[in-house]
């Protein structure tokens, strides 16, 4: 699916640190037309991209370009990692020499993802870089919440200072494709069984209703196989992970134009029941819904 980021025509891109305890989950499978850069601060973040599963740790530099279709599958509960995006006509005008050439690819040169572990001193650098750019940005509250995503949102990227945020894009996106360079090689992902592909895709793509025996006759595989090889390769369980898009659907529900109210946003959902609901929510976020959505929204 070929997401709209939304970046006003003020900014070359945008960035912001995504934490799990605020930012809602994004699982639909996406790309963009924007170059995408991820640098994992803290816990770990799992993507599945062309089929395989990549699990990043700290210090973890991932470069997304736009032919990857990727998709958020989970993330540890204390993740912070940074996301930034690079408009084209930025990296047009900021890559003119052979070193740089490789940013202008739809995807990596060689095929796979890049990725690459930071040495401690260079993620300091960077991680900094990035910290100062957040001077005159949004409050982390609303850019986790909102994230300029949500295909029914208003919302969009702004900073106080278009000029200074565009001018250290620039010189960002050329010191982490400098890093790269230096750190070091991650292993290859873990490719995905086709029963498990299948089970993500149907998940994801459609409002799947069925229960998991269900989806495992789907499959083509049995409901105890599925389970064992869907957890083992993804590293959460079905249930978790059907949870999860659950939740993401939620906050697309409660975000429509014509807003539905929070008991409508949660039966739209996929939800069962309210309870369950309230289960899923306190585990993601850690509060109840009332709590984590009262700024702002209406209940």
């Amino acid at each position: 699916m070929l997401e709209n980021l939304k970046i006003g025509d003020d900014y070359d891109g945008f960035l912001y640190l995504v934490e799990s305890t605020r930012n809602p989950p994004r699982l639909q499978s996406h790309h963009h037309v924007e170059l995408e850069l991820n640098l994992v601060v803290r816990g770990t973040i799992t993507y599945i991209v062309s089929g395989k599963r990549f699990t990043f740790v700290p210090r973890t530099l991932l470069w997304l370009f736009p032919g990857h279709e990727h998709q958020l599958v989970d993330r540890a509960d204390d993740a912070q990692c940074y996301v930034v995006a690079f408009k084209p006509s930025l990296i047009d005008r900021s890559c003119n020499t052979a070193v740089y050439e490789g940013l202008k690819q739809d995807q990596d040169e060689h095929g796979g993802l890049l990725k690459t572990l930071l040495r401690p001193d260079t993620f300091d650098l960077i991680r900094k870089t990035m910290d100062s750019l957040m001077q005159g940005a949004l409050d982390p509250d609303l850019l986790n919440r909102e994230a300029g995503f949500g295909a029914n949102s208003s919302f969009s990227f702004e900073h106080h200072d278009p000029d200074g945020l565009n001018a250290g894009l620039h010189h960002l996106l050329l010191l982490c494709w400098r890093s790269q360079r230096t750190g070091k090689a991650l292993g290859d992902a873990v490719t995905l069984h086709p029963a498990v592909h299948r089970a993500i895709k149907l998940l994801s793509d459609g409002d799947w209703q069925q229960d998991l025996a269900q989806l495992a006759r789907a499959c083509g595989v049995s409901e105890a196989h599925l389970s064992r090889t869907f957890h083992k390769q993804v590293g959460v369980s079905l249930t978790r992970y059907r949870n999860s898009l659950r939740l993401s659907r939620f906050w697309e529900e409660y975000r429509q134009p014509a807003q539905k109210n929070l008991a409508e946003a949660v039966y739209a959902a996929g939800f069962g029941s309210y309870a369950q609901f309230y289960k899923v929510f306190v585990q993601a976020y850690g509060r109840g819904p009332r709590a984590c959505l009262a700024e702002g929204q209406p209940l």
